[in-house]
């Protein structure tokens, strides 16, 4: 019942910010897995939202924008392109990217912020730019990253946005000056495994 709740308020807010609820996309055909976050402002193809499937533990960080159909050539010659959109497994996209009509993302997959997908984007790799060009595979971004956090700050689930004290904002305003550091996230033990 408090999930129907939380999907019903959900709905609602997306509707004043002017976006279509995936509960009424997948209703139009919208194919989603488990696991599916859609963060604020993202757009889903309304109109073909039938030519898009995403998978299993997918997230679209802020307004990301998938688009089944580019109305370009309209004006041109009156037609407009529609092309299929499929994400695989295990794939998050980035704040501000776009992905455009004929393109598939394998799983396992990371698309940075800001990029515009055009062309297919294969597994375990990760991908950023305008156009999106492959940058390196998954597990060298984890390699560099678990290196990386043991010589940077870590912080634990109690440095959470909705919790955070005034001290732990300062603590983390001062070890921050001079570069990045990590929060741990929900999965945190494996994290742990993985540090040592």
């Amino acid at each position: 019942m408090k999930a129907k709740i939380l999907q019903f308020f959900s709905s609602i807010v997306r509707m004043i910010r002017g976006e279509v609820p995936t509960n009424v996309l997948v209703k139009n055909g919208l194919k989603i897995g488990a696991n599916f976050s859609r963060e604020g402002g993202v757009r889903i193809d309304t109109s073909y939202c039938f030519l898009i499937e995403i998978g299993n533990n997918v997230t679209l960080a802020p307004n990301v924008i998938l688009l089944a159909h580019d109305a370009s050539l309209k004006m041109l010659c009156g037609l407009s392109k529609i092309g299929r959109i499929t994400i695989g497994d295990n794939v998050f996209i980035g704040a501000g990217s776009v992905v455009l009509p004929n393109v598939s993302i394998g799983s396992n997959v990371i698309i940075g912020a800001g990029s515009v997908v055009s062309r297919n984007v294969p597994s375990n790799s990760v991908y950023a730019g305008n156009p999106a060009r492959f940058i390196r595979t998954i597990s060298e971004l984890n390699e560099k990253n678990i290196e990386l956090s043991k010589t940077r700050p870590v912080y634990d689930r109690s440095y959470n946005t909705l919790t955070i004290s005034e001290k732990q904002k300062q603590q983390m305003k001062e070890e921050l000056q001079d570069g990045f550091g990590f929060y741990q996230c929900d999965n945190y033990k494996s994290f742990e495994n993985n540090r040592i």
